[in-house]
Protein backbone atom coordinates (compact mmCIF):
# COMPACT_ATOMS: atom_id res chain seq x y z
CA UNK A 1 0.00 0.00 0.00
CA UNK A 2 2.76 2.07 0.89
CA UNK A 3 4.56 1.75 -2.64
CA UNK A 4 0.80 2.49 -3.96
CA UNK A 5 0.67 5.54 -2.51
CA UNK A 6 4.18 6.72 -2.87
CA UNK A 7 3.41 6.22 -6.75
CA UNK A 8 -0.08 8.18 -6.84
CA UNK A 9 1.30 10.71 -5.38
CA UNK A 10 4.19 10.92 -7.87
CA UNK A 11 2.27 10.68 -11.19
CA UNK A 12 -0.57 13.60 -8.92
CA UNK A 13 2.61 15.62 -8.49
CA UNK A 14 4.00 15.12 -12.14
CA UNK A 15 0.41 16.11 -13.45
CA UNK A 16 0.08 19.13 -11.51
CA UNK A 17 3.36 20.62 -12.28
CA UNK A 18 2.04 19.81 -16.12
CA UNK A 19 -1.39 21.24 -15.72
CA UNK A 20 0.06 24.29 -14.38
CA UNK A 21 2.96 24.93 -16.83
CA UNK A 22 4.17 27.77 -18.22
CA UNK A 23 2.88 30.20 -15.60
CA UNK A 24 5.84 32.80 -16.57
CA UNK A 25 7.91 33.56 -19.18
CA UNK A 26 10.78 30.75 -20.78
CA UNK A 27 13.74 31.24 -22.70
CA UNK A 28 15.95 29.35 -25.11
CA UNK A 29 19.56 29.79 -24.65
CA UNK A 30 21.33 29.69 -28.18
CA UNK A 31 25.12 28.84 -28.58
CA UNK A 32 25.58 31.26 -31.27
CA UNK A 33 25.15 35.16 -32.26
CA UNK A 34 22.04 37.29 -32.99
CA UNK A 35 21.29 37.02 -37.10
CA UNK A 36 22.83 32.97 -37.05
CA UNK A 37 20.52 30.39 -38.84
CA UNK A 38 20.25 28.74 -35.22
CA UNK A 39 19.16 32.26 -33.68
CA UNK A 40 16.67 32.16 -36.48
CA UNK A 41 15.27 29.21 -35.85
CA UNK A 42 15.35 29.42 -32.24
CA UNK A 43 12.94 32.57 -32.69
CA UNK A 44 10.89 31.33 -35.27
CA UNK A 45 9.74 28.62 -32.56
CA UNK A 46 9.64 31.10 -29.93
CA UNK A 47 6.89 33.01 -31.47
CA UNK A 48 5.20 29.83 -32.21
CA UNK A 49 5.53 29.00 -28.37
CA UNK A 50 4.38 31.87 -27.18
CA UNK A 51 1.23 31.83 -29.53
CA UNK A 52 0.34 28.23 -28.30
CA UNK A 53 1.54 28.80 -24.65
CA UNK A 54 0.28 32.12 -23.42
CA UNK A 55 3.58 33.16 -22.07
CA UNK A 56 6.50 34.98 -23.77
CA UNK A 57 9.11 32.76 -25.24
CA UNK A 58 12.65 35.21 -24.86
CA UNK A 59 15.62 34.10 -27.00
CA UNK A 60 19.06 34.47 -25.85
CA UNK A 61 22.21 34.55 -27.12
CA UNK A 62 25.37 32.31 -25.10
CA UNK A 63 27.88 32.37 -28.07
CA UNK A 64 31.28 30.85 -27.46
CA UNK A 65 33.18 27.31 -26.46
CA UNK A 66 31.98 25.71 -29.32
CA UNK A 67 28.41 25.53 -27.60
CA UNK A 68 29.53 25.19 -24.31
CA UNK A 69 29.00 28.60 -22.38
CA UNK A 70 25.04 28.04 -23.77
CA UNK A 71 25.20 24.37 -22.15
CA UNK A 72 26.55 25.07 -19.09
CA UNK A 73 23.84 27.57 -18.39
CA UNK A 74 21.21 25.89 -19.54
CA UNK A 75 22.35 22.82 -17.31
CA UNK A 76 22.29 25.04 -14.20
CA UNK A 77 18.90 26.18 -14.90
CA UNK A 78 16.26 24.94 -12.53
CA UNK A 79 14.41 22.05 -13.91
CA UNK A 80 11.12 23.27 -14.35
CA UNK A 81 11.02 23.32 -18.33
CA UNK A 82 11.30 27.51 -18.45
CA UNK A 83 14.90 26.71 -19.14
CA UNK A 84 15.40 25.69 -23.10
CA UNK A 85 18.63 25.18 -24.73
CA UNK A 86 19.10 24.82 -28.69
CA UNK A 87 21.74 22.93 -28.92
CA UNK A 88 23.78 22.16 -32.01
CA UNK A 89 26.30 19.14 -33.77
CA UNK A 90 28.88 21.08 -32.41
CA UNK A 91 27.68 20.24 -28.62
CA UNK A 92 27.23 16.56 -29.06
CA UNK A 93 30.85 16.51 -30.84
CA UNK A 94 32.67 18.40 -27.84
CA UNK A 95 30.97 15.72 -25.76
CA UNK A 96 33.49 13.34 -27.18
CA UNK A 97 36.07 15.14 -28.08
CA UNK A 98 36.64 17.35 -25.16
CA UNK A 99 33.60 15.98 -22.37
CA UNK A 100 32.83 18.62 -19.68
CA UNK A 101 30.59 17.03 -17.17
CA UNK A 102 28.91 19.97 -16.65
CA UNK A 103 26.39 19.93 -19.57
CA UNK A 104 26.81 16.85 -21.63
CA UNK A 105 24.11 16.45 -24.07
CA UNK A 106 21.56 13.14 -22.51
CA UNK A 107 22.78 13.44 -19.22
CA UNK A 108 23.09 16.98 -17.42
CA UNK A 109 20.38 18.21 -20.58
CA UNK A 110 17.91 15.71 -21.15
CA UNK A 111 16.28 16.06 -24.99
CA UNK A 112 13.12 16.95 -25.56
CA UNK A 113 13.06 17.08 -29.31
CA UNK A 114 15.14 17.55 -32.33
CA UNK A 115 14.36 19.91 -35.04
CA UNK A 116 16.03 20.38 -38.23
CA UNK A 117 18.30 18.32 -40.22
CA UNK A 118 21.14 19.86 -42.99
CA UNK A 119 23.44 17.77 -44.64
CA UNK A 120 26.99 19.01 -45.52
CA UNK A 121 27.46 19.57 -49.46
CA UNK A 122 31.20 18.88 -50.55
CA UNK A 123 32.27 21.95 -52.89
CA UNK A 124 35.61 23.02 -54.79
CA UNK A 125 36.65 25.98 -56.29
CA UNK A 126 36.34 25.19 -60.02
CA UNK A 127 40.44 26.32 -60.85
CA UNK A 128 40.87 22.78 -58.95
CA UNK A 129 39.17 21.13 -62.20
CA UNK A 130 37.65 17.88 -60.83
CA UNK A 131 33.82 17.09 -61.67
CA UNK A 132 33.40 14.18 -59.50
CA UNK A 133 34.81 12.84 -55.53
CA UNK A 134 36.76 10.36 -57.51
CA UNK A 135 38.56 12.80 -59.23
CA UNK A 136 39.30 14.98 -56.26
CA UNK A 137 41.06 11.76 -54.67
CA UNK A 138 42.81 10.78 -57.47
CA UNK A 139 44.30 14.13 -57.62
CA UNK A 140 45.06 14.23 -54.00
CA UNK A 141 46.64 10.95 -54.32
CA UNK A 142 48.78 12.59 -57.16
CA UNK A 143 49.58 15.71 -55.15
CA UNK A 144 49.99 14.71 -51.15
CA UNK A 145 50.01 17.52 -49.50
CA UNK A 146 49.05 20.21 -51.71
CA UNK A 147 45.05 20.54 -51.88
CA UNK A 148 43.72 22.23 -49.00
CA UNK A 149 40.34 22.35 -47.20
CA UNK A 150 38.74 24.64 -45.50
CA UNK A 151 37.18 23.87 -41.54
CA UNK A 152 35.64 25.61 -38.64
CA UNK A 153 38.58 24.38 -36.29
CA UNK A 154 39.48 21.46 -34.14
CA UNK A 155 35.88 19.91 -33.33
CA UNK A 156 34.02 21.46 -36.18
CA UNK A 157 31.58 18.83 -38.50
CA UNK A 158 33.47 20.27 -41.35
CA UNK A 159 37.05 19.33 -39.99
CA UNK A 160 35.57 16.06 -39.15
CA UNK A 161 33.83 15.45 -42.38
CA UNK A 162 37.42 16.18 -43.84
CA UNK A 163 39.65 14.21 -41.83
CA UNK A 164 37.01 11.19 -42.41
CA UNK A 165 37.40 11.02 -46.08
CA UNK A 166 41.18 11.42 -46.24
CA UNK A 167 40.97 8.14 -43.81
CA UNK A 168 38.47 6.65 -45.88
CA UNK A 169 40.12 7.77 -49.24
CA UNK A 170 44.47 7.26 -48.07
CA UNK A 171 45.28 10.79 -48.92
CA UNK A 172 46.58 13.37 -47.63
CA UNK A 173 44.81 17.58 -47.70
CA UNK A 174 45.93 19.98 -45.93
CA UNK A 175 43.24 21.68 -43.63
CA UNK A 176 42.99 25.32 -43.35
CA UNK A 177 41.11 26.38 -40.20
CA UNK A 178 38.65 29.27 -40.00
CA UNK A 179 37.52 30.82 -36.85
CA UNK A 180 33.81 30.53 -37.64
CA UNK A 181 31.45 29.15 -39.69
CA UNK A 182 31.15 30.26 -43.59
CA UNK A 183 34.14 32.46 -42.72
CA UNK A 184 36.07 30.72 -45.46
CA UNK A 185 33.57 31.42 -48.22
CA UNK A 186 35.84 34.53 -49.19
CA UNK A 187 38.96 32.39 -49.65
CA UNK A 188 37.09 29.64 -51.55
CA UNK A 189 35.38 31.56 -53.81
CA UNK A 190 38.53 33.33 -54.71
CA UNK A 191 40.54 29.57 -55.01
CA UNK A 192 43.03 30.42 -51.93
CA UNK A 193 41.29 27.03 -50.36
CA UNK A 194 40.35 24.65 -52.52
CA UNK A 195 37.85 22.76 -50.78
CA UNK A 196 34.78 22.77 -48.10
CA UNK A 197 32.04 21.15 -46.80
CA UNK A 198 29.38 23.74 -45.95
CA UNK A 199 25.76 23.88 -45.48
CA UNK A 200 23.36 23.84 -48.80
CA UNK A 201 21.91 27.31 -48.26
CA UNK A 202 24.93 29.29 -48.16
CA UNK A 203 26.51 28.19 -51.28
CA UNK A 204 23.38 28.39 -53.67
CA UNK A 205 24.09 30.88 -55.56
CA UNK A 206 27.66 30.41 -56.39
CA UNK A 207 27.08 26.65 -57.29
CA UNK A 208 24.72 27.82 -59.66
CA UNK A 209 26.54 30.90 -61.08
CA UNK A 210 29.50 28.54 -62.10
CA UNK A 211 31.53 30.03 -59.00
CA UNK A 212 31.80 26.62 -57.19
CA UNK A 213 31.63 22.83 -57.83
CA UNK A 214 29.57 20.53 -55.98
CA UNK A 215 30.70 17.38 -55.65
CA UNK A 216 28.22 15.25 -53.45
CA UNK A 217 26.05 15.75 -50.77
CA UNK A 218 27.47 14.05 -46.76
CA UNK A 219 23.53 11.98 -46.82
CA UNK A 220 21.83 9.07 -47.37
CA UNK A 221 19.24 11.41 -50.49
CA UNK A 222 19.89 13.99 -53.12
CA UNK A 223 18.88 17.20 -51.87
CA UNK A 224 15.96 18.52 -54.15
CA UNK A 225 17.80 21.98 -54.58
CA UNK A 226 20.78 20.29 -55.91
CA UNK A 227 19.23 16.61 -57.85
CA UNK A 228 22.18 16.15 -60.20
CA UNK A 229 24.49 16.55 -56.67
CA UNK A 230 24.78 12.44 -56.14
CA UNK A 231 25.43 11.72 -52.40
CA UNK A 232 28.69 10.41 -50.92
CA UNK A 233 27.96 6.76 -50.87
CA UNK A 234 26.57 7.32 -54.47
CA UNK A 235 30.32 9.00 -55.40
CA UNK A 236 32.47 6.19 -54.29
CA UNK A 237 32.21 7.28 -49.79
CA UNK A 238 29.71 5.08 -48.56
CA UNK A 239 28.79 5.62 -44.69
CA UNK A 240 30.66 9.21 -44.63
CA UNK A 241 27.06 11.53 -43.71
CA UNK A 242 27.60 14.42 -42.05
CA UNK A 243 24.31 16.14 -40.93
CA UNK A 244 24.06 19.69 -39.15
CA UNK A 245 21.19 19.26 -36.70
CA UNK A 246 19.85 20.85 -33.68
CA UNK A 247 17.29 20.72 -31.49
CA UNK A 248 15.80 21.46 -28.08
CA UNK A 249 17.51 19.77 -24.32
CA UNK A 250 15.93 21.00 -20.36
CA UNK A 251 18.34 20.38 -17.54
CA UNK A 252 17.42 17.25 -16.45
CA UNK A 253 15.08 16.32 -14.12
CA UNK A 254 12.90 18.23 -15.49
CA UNK A 255 9.34 16.71 -14.87
CA UNK A 256 8.22 14.13 -17.27
CA UNK A 257 4.73 16.15 -17.93
CA UNK A 258 6.47 19.45 -18.61
CA UNK A 259 8.46 17.45 -21.37
CA UNK A 260 5.20 16.05 -22.49
CA UNK A 261 4.07 19.47 -23.05
CA UNK A 262 7.07 21.29 -24.62
CA UNK A 263 7.54 18.21 -27.09
CA UNK A 264 3.64 18.55 -28.20
CA UNK A 265 4.19 22.10 -28.96
CA UNK A 266 7.67 22.16 -30.75
CA UNK A 267 6.73 19.41 -32.95
CA UNK A 268 3.38 22.02 -34.06
CA UNK A 269 5.94 24.80 -34.13
CA UNK A 270 8.46 22.92 -35.99
CA UNK A 271 5.62 21.59 -38.72
CA UNK A 272 3.85 25.10 -39.05
CA UNK A 273 3.29 25.71 -42.84
CA UNK A 274 5.79 28.69 -42.55
CA UNK A 275 8.44 27.63 -40.55
CA UNK A 276 8.41 24.22 -42.74
CA UNK A 277 8.26 26.09 -46.00
CA UNK A 278 11.30 28.21 -44.78
CA UNK A 279 13.43 25.11 -43.68
CA UNK A 280 12.68 22.60 -46.76
CA UNK A 281 13.68 25.55 -48.96
CA UNK A 282 17.15 25.80 -47.39
CA UNK A 283 18.17 22.40 -48.11
CA UNK A 284 17.28 20.93 -44.56
CA UNK A 285 14.49 19.20 -43.22
CA UNK A 286 12.32 19.11 -39.77
CA UNK A 287 12.71 15.79 -37.20
CA UNK A 288 10.08 16.31 -34.92
CA UNK A 289 11.21 13.13 -33.10
CA UNK A 290 10.35 12.15 -29.48
CA UNK A 291 12.39 12.53 -26.07
CA UNK A 292 12.93 9.03 -26.68
CA UNK A 293 14.22 9.13 -30.36
CA UNK A 294 16.37 11.65 -30.30
CA UNK A 295 18.05 10.23 -27.05
CA UNK A 296 18.96 7.37 -29.53
CA UNK A 297 19.89 9.51 -32.05
CA UNK A 298 22.42 11.62 -29.76
CA UNK A 299 24.01 8.92 -28.80
CA UNK A 300 24.23 7.01 -32.22
CA UNK A 301 26.24 10.54 -33.20
CA UNK A 302 28.24 10.30 -30.34
CA UNK A 303 29.27 6.77 -31.39
CA UNK A 304 29.60 8.25 -35.24
CA UNK A 305 31.75 10.93 -34.30
CA UNK A 306 33.92 9.47 -31.75
CA UNK A 307 35.13 6.59 -34.35
CA UNK A 308 35.94 9.41 -36.44
CA UNK A 309 37.59 11.21 -33.66
CA UNK A 310 39.56 7.90 -32.90
CA UNK A 311 40.93 7.12 -36.12
CA UNK A 312 42.08 10.12 -37.76
CA UNK A 313 43.89 11.05 -34.47
CA UNK A 314 41.84 14.46 -34.06
CA UNK A 315 42.64 15.98 -30.30
CA UNK A 316 40.54 19.04 -29.00
CA UNK A 317 41.89 22.55 -29.30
Amino acid sequence: MRILAAAFFALWSALSLGQGFPSKPMRILVPAPPGSSPDIRARQIGQKLADALGQPVIVENRPGANGLIAAREAAKAAPDGYTMFLALINNAIGDVLKPDPCCRLGQELAPVSRFTMTPLIMVVNPSLQVASVKEFIEKAKARPGELTYASAGPGSIAQLVGEWIKFDAGIKVLEVPYKGVNAEIPDLLSGQVMAAFIVPQVVVAPIKAGKLKALAVAASARLAMFPEVPTTAEAGLPGVEAIAWNGIFVPAGTPRAVVQILHRELVKAYNAPDVKGQVENTGSSIAGDTPEEFAVFVRAESAKWGKVIREAGIKPD
